[in-house]
């Protein structure tokens, strides 16, 4: 007979379920960005997914009580970045409510559509919002890539236990 290792205390699904569950999760971290009415905008964001190689699609999720939310609720595009591990101040800069996150020392320029790019990422890409999906308190942005560059140097920054980290060896 084999003995079955314990399963601990089984918990009913709730907000805190889920949060604990997906701490355990390592995620890639980016940075998504878009031209608001009042100027730049952004957040960091752990949910970026490739949904689609033809066309070249992503989706990311964002809630819809963000400060984010208003600008990417009206935008035609918006630019998806891919952090590396020595951008651990910008994500959380980006993760901050409330703060100036396009002051310095955050380094970005006007890219393609208006969409601000950030500079020194691993990869980042234009893309145009195709769909926004209804999903609890947040909303499924589904994006097709326009224009890209995935040449930065280095490796990604990941998330984990509430911590941004490299990856080790």
């Amino acid at each position: 007979m084999t003995a079955t290792p314990s399963l601990g205390t089984p918990q009913l699904a709730s907000p805190d379920l889920l949060r604990s569950t997906f701490r355990r999760h390592a995620a890639g971290v980016a940075v998504i960005t878009a031209r608001g009415a009042s100027g730049p905008v952004g957040f960091t964001a752990t949910s970026l997914t490739s949904v689609s190689a033809e066309p070249p699609m992503v989706s990311f999720g964002i809630g819809t009580g963000a400060s984010s939310w208003p600008a990417i609720a009206e935008a035609d595009h918006v630019g998806v970045h891919v952090l590396g591990e020595h951008q651990g101040d910008l994500a959380a800069t980006f993760a901050r409510s409330g703060a100036d996150r396009f002051g310095a020392p955050t380094a970005w320029r006007e890219g393609p559509e208006g969409v601000p790019v950030l500079d020194d990422v691993l990869a980042w890409l234009v893309c145009r919002v195709v769909g926004r999906v209804p999903a609890g308190d947040h909303r499924i942005v589904l994006a097709e890539a326009v224009v890209g560059d995935p040449s930065g140097a280095g490796r990604p920054l990941l998330y984990h236990q509430g911590r941004f980290n490299g990856l080790r060896d």
